[in-house]
């Protein structure tokens, strides 16, 4: 871990712990002693390793001809969907392990029609003083 924030728990979702729990059980890896991401190459003893994860992404999005994608692009992607969904900034960086809320504010783009919404309902406040 990086800093001593990257070291805090967070939460997981019933619905995300039910997805994992049922991935789990259909990997070829399913003990109690295996990982949940279990590398093929150590027979599930150990996890896939970053590069090894990074590599298959990058892999998955040449395929799909996106470019300039990393396992990185994740945690921007993250921080997208939080936004969107209307999470706290102060939340975003508690759950993106930012101890410095200034990073979390370099994450993401907008993802919804936010935008739209927003200059819709300026230009109500200048046409219409609504």
């Amino acid at each position: 871990m990086k800093t001593e924030t990257s070291h805090k728990a967070i939460p997981i979702s019933q619905p995300m712990l039910e997805a994992l729990k049922t991935w789990k059980q259909a990997t070829q890896f399913s003990t109690l002693e295996d990982w949940i991401f279990a590398s093929p190459a150590q027979l599930g003893r150990l996890p896939w390793s970053a590069d090894s994860v990074n590599d298959a992404y990058k892999k998955a999005a040449f395929a799909a001809k996106v470019e300039h994608v990393s396992t990185h692009s994740m945690r921007h992607t993250y921080r997208s969907w939080l936004d969107a969904v209307g999470t706290p900034i102060a939340v975003q960086q508690k759950l993106m392990r930012h101890a410095d809320i200034r990073t979390t504010m370099n994450y993401g783009d907008v993802v919804t029609d936010e935008i739209i919404v927003a200059c819709s309902k300026i230009s109500g406040l200048a046409l219409n003083g609504r």
